[in-house]
């Protein structure tokens, strides 16, 4: 009699087994992957909480002067802020904060910018936002600080970019694989999946650029007047220091915003006919893990988070928060003679807020980075620093600078005059040069900065060392994410990262 009782009772714990994990199929999207995203009960609701360490994108819509600690300055929101999967805080609300530290550089970059007669160098600026204003006109107090690394002008640099950049014999050999397309010579059905896909994720990075452009737009350039007024002034040995207009900072909370709770709509409940997600979605990101090419070493660990939601239709896939996990494949610093850094990183797992890791492919899309170290991003998503196109104009106008400084066959004029302490002033010390030398009139004076004006440009732009990648904590991501093993089979997307 126990023992049947016992045999009965085991019976339904199987029963009740059985239906919590029938319930489970029913709520969650399964892939070919086994790859599922659990949908919310009915009832559940979610905290609308921005937690700490959250990060920002603020850039100044204005530019300002630089003129003591304390003061006031104001911005943009450049991305919207998501809880889970929730729109909590807009693109272009209005961020307030103060200046809290003005820094100087170095003795070495003070007497590198001496030697070319700026005695008022760059100075590094932290600053602080402590007021959000909602479109509504909510004023939300916050405690957010500027991370390092922030506080320059930065683009969006994408693989859409590349692709507009291919060389002319790639170009013409897509155009003959369009032309056997459009004759029948191509395959039939052979790459529909793997073209499809790649068209569907190139319009998605085009919409993120679109964007992106859109927000920076919200920003008052200054006009040409006075962006010549402001290269002027900054040829003066002593000059004040501006933010520019579009100056972005990345502004890690230190406190959590509160916007209450809510409660979740519930989804449809995925069966037998639900769709299989698409082969590849973009996922929107920001660095938890800094990155720079001079101090980043290979296999280090990396790590992002999503700032935006991933839906397939109604179907929440990934909530905001989602942590892509990931390891630096391959990182090298800068070095002598121009050559520049390199970084290439691949994320593999994507961890949502419940802990369910998931196996993932993934493809850098696009990604945020200061304009000053010219980053590309080529069609396989390898971000390298670029050497500045002026380089070999700017160095042959000093060169010629520097023989009119002492050749008066050619420029007619007499040894030492005027003319000649300009040119040389010109081609070595910009505006102080041109002042002493039209004032000396010293022929071995003016070909002096003739020559030291050419040496300065030659090893800057060609012996001198390349420029770093860096990507500071915050730096928007744009990953593709392949979710499914038929779509990475057909597409067979590049090992993802940068290089």
């Amino acid at each position: 009699m126990a023992v049947g009782r016992m045999l009965g009772a085991a019976f339904l714990a199987c029963l009740c087994l059985h239906g919590a994990w029938a319930q489970d199929c029913v709520n969650g999207l399964w892939d070919q992957d086994g790859i599922s995203t659990r949908n919310p009960s009915p009832a559940a609701s979610v905290s609308l909480a921005v937690p700490a360490g959250t990060t920002l994108q603020v850039a100044l819509d204005k530019e300002v002067r630089v003129k003591k600690v304390g003061q006031r300055i104001h911005g943009r929101l450049l991305q919207p802020v998501y809880v889970f999967d929730r729109e909590v805080i807009a693109v272009g609300s209005e961020v307030v904060g103060r200046i809290t530290r003005i820094q100087g550089p170095g003795g070495g970059k003070r007497f590198l910018a001496a030697l070319n007669m700026d005695f008022t160098p760059r100075r590094k600026v932290q600053v602080e936002f402590d007021e959000i204003i909602l479109p509504d006109g909510k004023h939300i107090p916050l405690k957010a600080v500027s991370t390092p690394g922030s506080g320059q002008i930065i683009q969006l640099i994408t693989t859409a970019d590349a692709d507009k950049k291919k060389p002319s014999t790639e170009a013409a050999s897509e155009d003959v694989t369009s032309e056997k397309k459009a004759s029948g010579e191509a395959t039939p059905g052979k790459k529909t999946s793997k073209d499809g896909a790649a068209e569907r994720m190139k319009e998605a990075v085009r919409e993120t650029k679109r964007k992106w452009q859109s927000a920076m737009k919200q920003i008052k350039k200054p006009g040409r007047m006075r962006r010549l007024g402001r290269f002027m002034v900054a040829q003066l040995p002593i000059h004040p220091h501006y933010l520019d207009a579009g100056t972005v900072y990345f502004a890690e909370l230190k406190e959590p915003l509160d916007f209450g709770s809510q409660r979740l709509s519930p989804q449809p409940a995925a069966s037998n006919g639900t769709p299989l997600p698409p082969c590849s979605l973009l996922a929107h990101a920001q660095l938890v893990t800094p990155l720079d090419s001079a101090t980043t070493k290979k296999d280090a660990a990396v790590e992002a988070v999503l700032t935006h939601p991933i839906f397939s239709g109604d179907q929440l896939l990934f909530p905001q928060g989602s942590l892509l996990k990931g390891s630096v494949v391959q990182a090298q610093a800068a070095r002598s003679f121009g050559r520049n850094g390199v970084l290439r990183i691949a994320f593999n797992e994507l961890i949502p807020p419940d802990g369910m890791q998931q196996k993932v492919v993934t493809t850098l899309e696009g990604v945020q980075a200061s304009k000053d170290e010219r980053v590309k991003l080529d069609a396989e998503g390898g971000a390298k620093s670029r050497p500045p196109k002026t380089r070999y104009a700017g160095t042959g106008v000093t060169a010629v600078l520097a023989m009119m400084s002492h050749n008066d066959t050619d420029t007619g004029v007499p040894q030492g005059t005027a003319k000649e302490g300009v040119i040389g002033g010109a081609a070595g010390f910009k505006l102080v040069g041109i002042v002493v030398g039209a004032a000396v009139q010293s022929r071995p004076l003016s070909l002096g900065m003739g020559i030291y004006g050419l040496g300065r440009s030659a090893y800057s732009n060609f012996v001198a060392r390349g420029y770093d990648v860096e990507f500071p904590k915050g730096t928007a991501l744009a990953v593709g994410l392949w979710l499914r093993r038929d779509c990475v089979e057909s597409a067979k997307p590049e090992s993802g990262g940068m290089q």
